[in-house]
């Protein structure tokens, strides 16, 4: 008799506003971040970086979605999209690229549509 299937729904990590975070985060499921990161955020998927989150580190996810401050380096493997509101220092990698118009950002940007961009010490897994 086989096995019935099951689908496995990640949890969606939410930080609030109020929330101050200095080290490293890694999560499967999502994340939302409303509130303050210092370190290293590595997520297999999705992140959205809220109009009022301050995040100073790395961030690596599959989609990345921003909205407020960022300094550091992005990469997303598939999809990164900065809003009218977001303000980022740093360097870019994704797949695909969505700006809003009035969202800033200063640093390098690279576009690649190689599924394995991310090489090193990071932990991301497709």
């Amino acid at each position: 008799m086989s096995k019935p299937v099951i689908n496995e729904v990640k949890a969606l990590n939410t930080f609030a506003q109020d929330t101050k975070i200095i080290g490293n985060i890694e999560s499967d499921g999502d994340i939302r971040l409303d509130g303050t990161l210092e370190g290293y955020l590595n997520c297999k998927g999705r992140v959205v970086i809220g109009p009022d989150a301050k995040i100073k580190g790395k961030i690596y996810a599959r989609n990345v979605e921003v909205l407020g401050y960022v300094e550091g380096e992005i990469t997303a493997i598939e999809l990164l999209s900065l809003k009218a509101t977001a303000n980022i220092t740093g360097d870019l990698i994704m797949g695909k690229f969505s700006v809003e118009p009035g969202a800033r950002f200063t640093g390098n940007c690279k576009m690649s549509g190689n599924e394995k961009l991310i090489t090193g010490k990071e932990k991301i897994t497709s």
